[in-house]
């Protein structure tokens, strides 16, 4: 059945596009004093040493390419201005709190562990030599807001929002790293923001692109297994130190890493190698945890196929976890009771421990779905089962060899239904964006319209993980869980002072 061929369509459309460009309350006093900003912002800063406006000047034909900043140039980052370029756009900026041809590591098992870590943001200034640098990307939005016309947003989970909304206030077409955003209101405001804007959006969740996941919706919506019932869904993730409940030693960071821009509107902590470029995510103030990390892939398919809206209830059982760290591992139940389904949620290694002086989790074993769902698949690191009437479909994100058990549940389709979502460009998400910038489609399908809502549910799993055991009520009108007031500051959270940002 996977191997059945539909011919592509595509929806083209013009794009049209209003801006309206308030002012950013984003910079910091420290910033703006040491790029004098004072001078080139003039009468524009008005009463406010932290209010501007950026004009976007730069307008781009059907003969030129569009100009791309890449904030964030390691990690995720490096594939994504790759897959960018890749698609025909010009890296003319990129932006990375690690500057390599000023970095200096000291020696040690540490140091070597970051050196293959910081190794791609050398290579992406080796790559683009002609895109300007810049450790701030208020920094660079300030300078080239008149030159670019788009960005990729690459970074630690807890600036996704901050850069993501000065570029859609400034007119920029906006490619995010999932989840899309830290925190619950600040997805639901991105949301907000791209509907306003009218920017071109996507959220790098690269499987949504596929051709075969996009035919499995399909066929989920035609109704193939029958009214569904629950979703199983895991990961093995974390991979990284998790579960801690007592912040590292402080070290001094080394020369080229600019610590107080990397936390940004966060909370502070002392900068640690334990903490960056790689372990953040399973520090509260700045990652979401394993559930944050994979979700956005492995939840994907049944959010997306069984047209899931927002959880009544969400409830987490759990290993390890702190005020200060996601779990080792979880379990989460999102009760979608309007639609009539349970999502059961897995990560992590039931077992495992977090080792401190190492700085690293000792291994377990999978946290999966029991026997009685997966009959016999052995999905080890991630998959998901859904469960219907007729039947259970078995779906890897990475195979086109999804099935049904028993097969006999197909046996009553006479015809199999039209393609009915758009393909993505030879399945690339990044040309699927691009598409959508220059108008040859209406929009991307994992724009900020699906990517909002979809991390917003994800993210009421987080909460539910720092409340383990509880039974939290949502109240997705109201965007507040009911009689819990107190976690209302989890929904939305303070910023930093100097990062306060209207929106």
């Amino acid at each position: 059945m996977s191997g059945v061929n539909l011919a592509e369509s595509r929806i083209k459309a013009n794009s049209t596009f209003a801006f309206e460009l308030r002012k950013l309350n984003v910079m910091s006093e420290k910033t703006i004093n040491r790029r004098n900003f004072s001078k080139a912002v003039g009468a524009a800063a008005g009463a406010s040493a932290f209010g501007f406006q950026f004009v976007p000047g730069h307008v781009w034909g059907a003969n030129s390419r569009i100009q791309l900043a890449g904030i964030g140039s390691g990690g995720k980052g490096k594939a994504d201005i790759g897959g960018s370029a890749g698609v025909g756009m010009q890296i003319a900026a990129l932006v990375d709190v690690v500057d390599a041809n000023k970095l200096a590591l000291p020696e040690g098992k540490d140091a070597k562990r970051m050196r293959s870590r910081l190794a791609s943001m050398a290579h992406a200034r080796k790559t683009y030599p002609d895109a300007k640098f810049y450790s701030d990307y208020r920094e660079m939005f300030h300078d080239m807001g008149d030159k670019i016309d788009a960005v990729t947003v690459s970074t630690p989970d807890h600036h996704h929002f901050h850069a993501s909304v000065m570029a859609m206030k400034s007119g920029k077409h906006v490619y995010c790293q999932k989840p899309l955003t830290h925190g619950i209101w600040e997805a639901r405001t991105l949301t907000r923001l791209a509907k306003e804007t009218g920017v071109k959006t996507q959220m790098g969740n690269q499987a949504h692109a596929n051709s075969h996941m996009r035919r499995v919706v399909e066929l989920l919506r035609a109704g193939i297994i029958g009214k569904v019932s629950e979703v199983h869904a895991w990961t093995n993730r974390p991979i990284w130190p998790q579960g801690f409940s007592e912040a590292p030693a402080a070290e001094t960071p080394p020369p080229g890493i600019d610590w107080e821009q990397w936390i940004g509107p966060a909370p502070w902590v002392d900068y640690s190698s334990k903490i960056a470029p790689f372990a953040w995510r399973g520090w509260w103030n700045y990652g979401t945890g394993a559930l944050g990390d994979m979700a956005c892939h492995i939840m994907d398919l049944p959010y997306w196929g069984l047209g899931l809206t927002s959880p009544v209830s969400v409830k987490a059982k759990q290993e390890g976890g702190s005020e200060l760290s996601a779990p080792i591992n979880s379990t989460i139940v999102y009760d979608f009771a309007n639609e009539g389904v349970k999502l059961h949620w897995y990560d992590g290694q039931k077992g495992a421990s977090f080792d401190r002086e190492n700085w690293r989790l000792n291994k377990g074993e999978f946290n999966r779905p029991g026997e009685d769902v997966l009959e016999g698949v052995d999905y080890r690191e991630f998959g998901s089962v859904i469960v219907g009437e007729k039947g259970k479909l078995f779906f890897n994100r990475f195979k086109d060899t999804w099935f049904v058990k028993p097969g006999a549940a197909l046996a009553e389709i006479n015809e199999w239904p039209a393609e009915s979502v758009p393909r993505a460009k030879g399945d690339n998400n990044y040309a699927e964006w691009l598409e959508a910038i220059e108008g040859k489609v209406e929009r991307g399908q994992s724009d900020f319209a699906y990517a909002g809502p979809f991390t917003e549910t994800i993210l009421l799993g987080g909460v539910a993980q720092q409340n383990p055991g509880e039974k939290l009520m949502w109240d997705a009108e109201n965007l507040s869980f009911k009689g819990r007031e107190d976690l209302s500051s989890v929904v939305r959270r303070e910023y930093r002072k100097g990062w306060e940002i209207e929106v």
